[in-house]
């Protein structure tokens, strides 16, 4: 299995494996068409949440407006025809669902990482879904449902790679991750590599592309994104040990937002109950072949 395809989406270098959820480019060609069509998700009815202005802004517009990615397979993705796929993209759809809004129907804004809060606080998106952990710095600014993944910080390397099985056995190795993160920055605490051997760059993706390359042995950021790069190319990379850290994602609101927060919290653990929640997860992460757990849903 050939895996080269790369494009440039700004100044995000992404690689794509030529298998994947959807349809199949050919080898060595431009982003492929990657996306199958979603699942089903129906807009539910004579939905009401009392006191959110989020929420009344919503009805007016008649749609609801969400903060994506687009760099992350089976998590956050566009592809070439524009579709967009993943389990957060998927998240995004069932809150839409489940608030009364048709998820056909949202737009989608791509927000930068450190856009994330000045989104949510000027009112620029109503919600956002984005491997965006709930971090208690970010409280200070936003308010967060969820979280609905429980993801950690873990190591992607080489199919062929024999050395490297977990994180203790970095050390000596050249390990890259996205500046300014707190995954590079807990490489560096742990001491697991020499600081010689940390090797960073603006996204993630960008180190995808030297791990392939063999310019690095291995990439570390949450599992979540790493599961989703080795959905997209089994046969070339894999997942290596266990994780080593909690990361909560949860879905970014305003602050002042409870009302929208508690219905959102609602949902989210309906569909855990019901089972959508694992079958959102089987159908994009899940491809991974690494098992996950519903999340516990902290409610206030």
């Amino acid at each position: 299995m050939q895996m080269r395809s790369f494009v440039v989406f700004g100044v995000t270098v992404l690689a794509l494996a030529t298998t994947g959820c959807g349809k199949q480019g050919a080898p060595g060609s431009s982003r492929a068409a990657f996306c199958d069509r979603p699942p089903e998700l129906a807009a539910a009815r004579d939905v009401h949440v009392a006191g959110s202005a989020t929420f009344a802004a919503m009805k007016r517009r008649g749609h609801v407006v969400v903060g994506v990615k687009v760099d992350q397979p089976y998590l956050g993705y566009k592809d070439a025809t524009g579709r967009r796929c993943g389990f957060d993209i998927d998240i995004a759809r069932l809150m839409s669902a489940r608030l009364g809004f048709a998820p056909g129907t949202i737009q989608y804004k791509e927000i930068p990482t450190a856009n994330r809060e000045t989104a949510i606080q000027g009112h620029e998106i109503d919600y956002y879904v984005g491997s965006y952990t709930m971090l208690d710095k970010r409280r200070k600014q936003v308010s967060f449902a969820g979280p609905y993944l429980v993801a950690g910080q873990s190591v992607l390397v080489r199919k062929d790679e024999p050395d490297i099985t977990n994180k203790s056995a970095l050390r000596g190795k050249r390990v890259c991750g996205a500046t300014g993160t707190t995954s590079i920055q807990r490489v560096a605490d742990m001491r697991l590599t020499q600081p010689a051997n940390i090797v960073e760059f603006k996204t993630g993706s960008e180190c995808l592309s030297q791990l392939l390359d063999k310019k690095v042995d291995a990439l570390s950021t949450d599992d979540a994104i790493l599961k989703g790069y080795a959905a997209a190319a089994p046969e070339e990379l894999k997942l290596a040990g266990k994780p080593f850290s909690t990361e909560k994602y949860g879905i970014g609101l305003p602050k002042t937002d409870a009302p929208l927060r508690d219905a959102m919290n609602d949902a989210l653990a309906a569909a855990v109950t019901d089972g959508t929640w694992k079958k959102l997860y089987n159908a994009t992460l899940g491809r991974s072949g690494v098992p996950a757990s519903p999340p516990v849903v902290e409610k206030h």
